[in-house]
């Protein structure tokens, strides 16, 4: 296996590593190279902070093994390698009338990375965490061998979630979630504020929900949006041109906060007062900023950090705190979305909890980095914890209490790579392999 120098990111872009990348297209490669050089595994690299990235050291990535191998139409059951996109599994398998059980805010994210984050998605309150519909998984060790484990193993559950720390994921089996075909119904409504949001998420009964929210509004406005629910349809549905890309990285005045301000007010207009019912292809609710490439350009060339945090229903008045605080930064960029959570996860390190879901992007200044470090004393306070896929700035010792079965992962990480060649650049951030 050759390894070539590159020079990566996360999605965010403020983090960067080089380093040695392999890119092995067949089980038999990974096996070789991992007996003989063993490093961790990489996706698509669209976990936005340093999850993703092994400075100065050698990381596999897994892109090229990308093969759905099995599928039985009759149960759902998919055997698919690590390296398959999600977006492409909805692209293949809804008009069949199956869907992945959990898809995150884009297609681009890889089995693979889907299972070492445990994500969720649109639907986590009624289906629970990507983790949850894993029937299995190939997980290749330290010394190249090759071992299959399934949910009532133990190592599954630091497997998943457990940011690759185990172990390289080489395929996995998934229960896919049946679907009435590759349109969705959409029906959007604005809310007036914080109270009215939660109370609409408590009441609805949809499958899918989510919300927009205005981060820049205050006052008697805080916390007003648009909530998205939806259920799968068939029929035909016109499909929009290809997706668009940012050529190039954007001037900083592109997101000040009166440009910002103008672009929500804009934005939470775009829905009638009554509301509206809309159709689309799926891949348009699951994967909206998918039809832009390269987004991520916008914040300009030194990037964006993204929060997320989840706390507990009771709690939900700490969030809202911290939602005014972000509003009286100016720092807030139109990327802010809400959910609630259902109590499922599948992995002893996975972010869900049952509760009320943040997330939101900052351009990557000195004031950003302040504010970001202050949402997570106050999530740390509310009994909440931070996203570690979206995380680029946290400390370790709120991460551990933040995570009540940190100490049973670490020791589970340890024993299956007792000389650390797993780490990656966030977990020595982190000091997570430290019990």
């Amino acid at each position: 296996m050759r390894w070539k120098t590159a020079n990566y990111a996360g999605w965010g872009r403020a983090l960067r590593a080089t380093g040695q990348l392999a890119r092995p297209e067949r089980l038999s490669t990974l096996t070789a190279l991992m007996a003989d050089e063993p490093a961790p595994a990489i996706g698509n690299c669209r976990s936005y902070g340093d999850a993703c990235l092994n400075h100065g050291r050698q990381a596999v990535q897994m892109l090229r093994m990308d093969r759905i191998a099995a599928f039985d139409p009759t149960t759902g059951i998919a055997t698919v390698e690590a390296g398959v996109q999600l977006g492409e599994l909805a692209r293949v398998f809804a008009p069949r009338g199956w869907l992945p059980a959990v898809m995150p805010g884009t297609g681009f994210a890889t089995v693979g990375g889907a299972i070492a984050h445990d994500v969720h998605g649109k639907n986590h309150h009624v289906a629970g965490s990507f983790g949850q519909h894993v029937r299995a998984i190939t997980l290749i060790g330290i010394d190249g061998t090759s071992r299959r484990i399934t949910p009532d193993d133990p190592l599954f559950a630091a497997t998943v979630g457990g940011l690759g720390q185990t172990g390289i994921i080489a395929s996995a089996e998934l229960q896919l979630l049946k679907c009435k075909g590759d349109v969705i119904v959409v029906t959007e409504r604005r809310i007036a504020g914080w109270d009215d949001f939660l109370a609409h998420f408590d009441a609805s009964d949809a499958s899918y929900s989510v919300g927009w929210i205005d981060a820049t509004a205050q006052g008697d406005s805080l916390g007003r949006g648009i909530l998205e629910e939806a259920e799968t349809g068939s029929g035909l549905v016109t499909q929009k041109g290809g997706a668009k890309a940012v050529p190039f990285d954007a001037p900083g005045f592109a997101l000040s906060p009166a440009v910002v301000r103008l672009f929500n007010a804009a934005y939470f207009r775009r829905v009638p007062d009554k509301g509206r019912t809309v159709v689309k292809p799926i891949q348009d609710f699951f994967f909206p900023l998918d039809r832009i490439r390269d987004w991520n350009r916008l914040y300009g060339k030194e990037g964006f950090h993204q929060f997320q945090c989840v706390v507990p229903v009771a709690q939900a008045p700490a969030l809202r705190a911290m939602l005014g605080r972000i509003a009286k930064s100016g720092l807030a960029s139109p990327l802010a979305v809400l959910k609630r959570m259902g109590p499922g996860r599948a992995g002893l390190m996975s972010f869900p909890m049952e509760g009320y879901t943040l997330a939101i992007d900052f351009p990557n200044r000195a004031k950003a980095t302040r504010l970001i470090g202050e949402l997570e004393a106050d999530t740390l306070a509310a009994g909440g914890r931070i996203y570690l896929a979206k995380d680029s700035l946290a400390k370790g010792s709120s991460l551990r209490a933040m995570y009540p079965e940190h100490a049973t992962w670490a020791a589970a990480a340890n024993a299956a790579d007792p000389d650390g060649v797993l780490a990656t650049d966030l977990i020595r951030r982190l000091d997570l392999r430290t019990i």
